[in-house]
């Protein structure tokens, strides 16, 4: 199992936080979509670690045409001599809508159908197959030299396409070279959700399943003070992400989906101190990851065997450096 990062969101620290990351021997570092532009991102930190895996965790596809994201994974998977990884996510219709203007529509369907728009696109610049691709969404049927990078050995960029529900699940096994879970999920989910509905887009296209990544809540504390720090910090953001509508149907398989209105009228009263208090700890329990920084990992390592082919560390609190390499330390320990 591999074991990735998540960067930092201060732009300013990108490139120390990436050079540290390398150094601790991260397989791949992520950068999110959240205050700045991530394909930025991933160019600075790709030249800050060059021997390591660099991709966007998650850029929002329904911001930008497949034109636009055919350049950018282009571009980046020639400059980082392919360590570059396309991850891409739907976001939620009030934030394409009404924070990006752009259309929404039928999310999964739309989503594999920009991904097979963007394979048609990458065909046109590598293998040099005539552009022609007409969709319900999206039509690319125009493409000369002047516009057409020129090939280069690195080819395309892995897909990763980021979701919860079934149907965007199907079209990540259908369609895609990863799939990258939310934080905001549990094991049990993936085994009776997450996993059957990629084996069955993966079986619709006849081919097999696509890796399996992403975010896994720890909660890691080299002291009692530390640990209830870290408890509280993803107690918080366990309550931040149930308060939205898209992730309850992980909640109501375990029959927690009362919670989601609850957090949710808390959001918009604004009382968002309150929340993470009111996160029962079974839920806590599922969700995380608890314990010193080698307990926390060996539990990482024990829980996802079998299941994910790679973890990103997810620790929405204030720790030390070493507190992270000491997790994953011990969950590559225990994964040998």
């Amino acid at each position: 199992m591999k074991i990735d990062a998540l960067l930092t969101k201060d732009f300013a620290a990108l490139v120390p936080d990436a050079r540290a990351r390398a150094r601790d021997g991260y397989d791949a570092l992520w950068v999110s979509e959240a205050q700045h532009e991530p394909f930025l991102q991933c160019l600075e930190v790709a030249r800050a670690a060059p021997d390591v895996q660099v991709g966007t965790a998650i850029a929002i596809a329904f911001a930008r045409s497949p034109m636009i994201l055919a350049n950018a994974g282009y571009d980046l998977a020639r400059y980082t001599g392919g360590r570059f990884l396309l991850g891409l996510g739907p976001q939620i219709r009030p934030h394409i809508e009404r924070r990006y203007s752009m259309p929404w529509s039928r999310p999964a369907a739309r989503m594999r159908e920009l991904v097979l728009a963007l394979r048609a696109i990458w065909a046109s610049w590598h293998d040099g197959a005539p552009l022609d691709f007409r969709g319900e969404f999206y039509n690319h049927t125009l493409m000369t030299p002047n516009f057409s990078p020129p090939r280069h050995d690195a080819g395309p960029p892995p897909i990763y396409l980021g979701g919860v529900g079934e149907r965007m699940t199907e079209v990540a096994g259908e369609v895609a070279d990863g799939f990258l879970i939310h934080q905001l999920t549990t094991e049990r989910f993936l085994r009776e959700v997450t996993l059957p509905a990629l084996d069955r887009g993966a079986a619709r296209a006849g081919r097999a399943r696509p890796q399996l990544g992403g975010l896994v809540f720890v909660a890691a504390g080299r002291d009692d003070a530390e640990l209830d720090a870290a408890v509280a910090g993803v107690r918080y953001r366990i309550a931040f992400y149930a308060s939205t509508p898209a992730y309850k149907p992980v909640l109501d398989l375990h029959g927690w989906g009362e919670l989601q209105p609850r957090f949710r009228e808390l959001t918009r009263q604004g009382r968002w101190d309150e929340m993470g208090a009111l996160v029962p700890d079974e839920v806590l329990h599922e969700f995380t990851v608890i314990g010193r920084p080698d307990e926390a990992g060996r539990a990482l390592a024990a829980k996802y065997a079998g299941i994910a082919d790679r973890v990103t560390l997810s620790m929405p609190y204030e720790h030390s450096p070493e507190t992270t390499r000491e997790v994953a330390d011990a969950v590559r320990a225990a994964s040998v």
